[in-house]
């Protein structure tokens, strides 16, 4: 599928000046210099050329949808519905029709450049105030089909000659693509859907940049983006750390309470719902019958404790999808009862291993792991200090909200203080949940980690 990235066949240059006329109302010549008439890249939807922006007096990286793609997008979806119709009435286990749905209401959304605009502005402004390697073009201008942004020079996330070539370390590479994503699922709620390595740039950082980094990663295509509520949000992150945390019956109860909440996942499917978020064989002790199941690998607990994927796991895992009466069966339903939002996350679960693995990168997936611990801590944080900012001071009164606040906070900053020791202690039955993980100053760049008594006085008065 990589080809349909960027290498799809192109638009022929009349019907490109066509589409400048009937959407701008200028020729192209009034509008740019150089204007190069054969596209740097061509995927499905839309072609990317290169021209000097007169107005801005910028080089400018033009993406112009292909002129008749809404028209074949319909037949398109109506094709997917009726296909998936009939799928439906002859296998009625086989449920697809949502996928149509999704179809229906998210390719009208990636077809319209302006809300391409405005989600890469809401992104832009999410990390304005943090120290990132993240860079986002900017938007000098955009209608339906013709989108203008800052042309930015560089090679793909995954060329791993060019990141040798350039002295830029693969390794901080995938860790700071985890913090970019982790950022945008647990702390903004706003993440973009679509992070190929066709929509990843990597670029050397220029003089002015704020990346921590020698390198910047440049975000492209930015026309599907989902947000999480607030509830959901948290809740996702109490699943991430129940599944990191070593494993107990507390634990294991933790994970299935917090995966029925996230995806109405009932117990029955839980096994599988794990499997989807982790990418790997679900851990000892998750499935019911697991005395009759073949071993023939060590079972993780948690994902602290996940060893590189071995050939007898991989093995293991076709085994249970060929043999296990009713799991395709169960999947299809877990893809069903799964909010939309929690199947993009999933998605961008898979699309960020697969990054990782592009990369070939030498660290343990642990490190990994703590990244995106490090970031759920501080959403949970954040959500226990906006509880105790609403309902403390009401029902506790100034002395037991403060001593709530001080006991989050030390519990907060004091674990991660002390760096990671192979567990997570969860605290969940009112304001504080904390797990203990690597400090986020030495490579999460949480700023939020630390609250002296001043700021948490400051934060009960709003």
């Amino acid at each position: 599928m990589r080809p349909l990235q960027d290498k799809c066949d192109p638009t022929p240059y009349q019907d490109v000046e066509a589409l400048f006329l009937s959407d701008i109302g200028k020729p192209i010549q009034e509008l740019f210099e150089d204007f190069d008439p054969v596209p740097i890249g061509v995927a499905s939807l839309a072609q990317v050329h290169v021209g000097m922006h007169k107005e801005s007096g910028k080089k400018a990286a033009v993406k112009l949808q292909h002129p008749h793609l809404a028209e074949f997008c319909d037949i398109d979806m109506e094709m997917v519905e009726v296909t998936l119709g009939w799928i439906k009435y002859w296998f009625p286990e086989f449920e697809f029709t949502w996928l149509a749905e999704e179809m229906r209401e998210n390719l009208p959304k990636e077809m319209d450049f302006v809300h391409e605009a405005s989600n890469a502005r809401r992104a832009m402004a999410d990390f304005e105030r943090v120290s990132t390697s993240l860079y986002i073009p900017d938007v000098i201008s955009a209608t339906k089909r013709v989108l203008i942004m800052e042309f930015i020079q560089g090679a793909r996330v995954d060329d791993l000659g060019y990141l040798a070539e350039q002295g830029i370390d693969r390794n901080k590479v995938a860790l700071e693509l985890t913090r970019v994503f982790s950022r945008m699922v647990f702390l903004n709620g706003y993440f973009h859907a679509d992070p190929h390595p066709g929509n990843l740039l990597i670029r050397r950082a220029p003089p002015n940049s704020r990346s921590p980094y020698n390198f910047e990663i440049v975000l492209l295509d930015h026309g599907l983006y989902f947000d999480l509520d607030p509830e959901l949000r948290i809740n996702y992150s109490k699943l991430w750390l129940s599944l990191i945390e070593k494993a107990s019956p507390e634990t294991r109860a933790a994970r299935r309470k917090y995966a029925e909440l996230v995806g109405n996942i009932t117990l029955d499917l839980y096994p599988i719902f794990e499997a989807a978020i982790t990418g790997r064989a679900a851990f000892e002790g998750t499935w019911e019958d697991e005395d009759s199941i073949e071993n023939t690998f060590k079972r993780a607990s948690s994902m602290i404790d996940m060893l590189p994927q071995t050939v007898e796991e991989m093995e293991a895992i076709r085994d249970v999808v060929i043999n296990r009466e009713g799991l395709l069966i169960s999947v299809l339903d877990v893809l069903r009862r799964v909010p939309r939002r929690v199947l993009m996350v999933l998605k961008l679960n898979d699309l960020t291993r697969s990054l990782d693995q592009a990369l070939m990168t030498t660290h343990s997936s642990v490190r990994i792991f703590l990244i995106t611990a490090q970031y759920c801590m501080t959403a949970v944080w954040r959500d226990d200090r906006r509880r105790i900012q609403e309902e403390g001071l009401r029902t506790y009164g100034w002395l037991g909200s403060l001593r709530r606040m001080t006991s989050c906070w030390w519990l907060f900053n004091n674990d991660t203080a002390r760096g990671y020791n192979g567990c997570a202690g969860i605290h969940s039955e009112n304001f504080c949940m904390v797990a203990r993980s690597s400090n986020p100053r030495s490579g999460g760049g949480i700023s939020s980690s630390c609250w002296p008594i001043d700021l948490v006085m400051a934060a009960l008065q709003g």
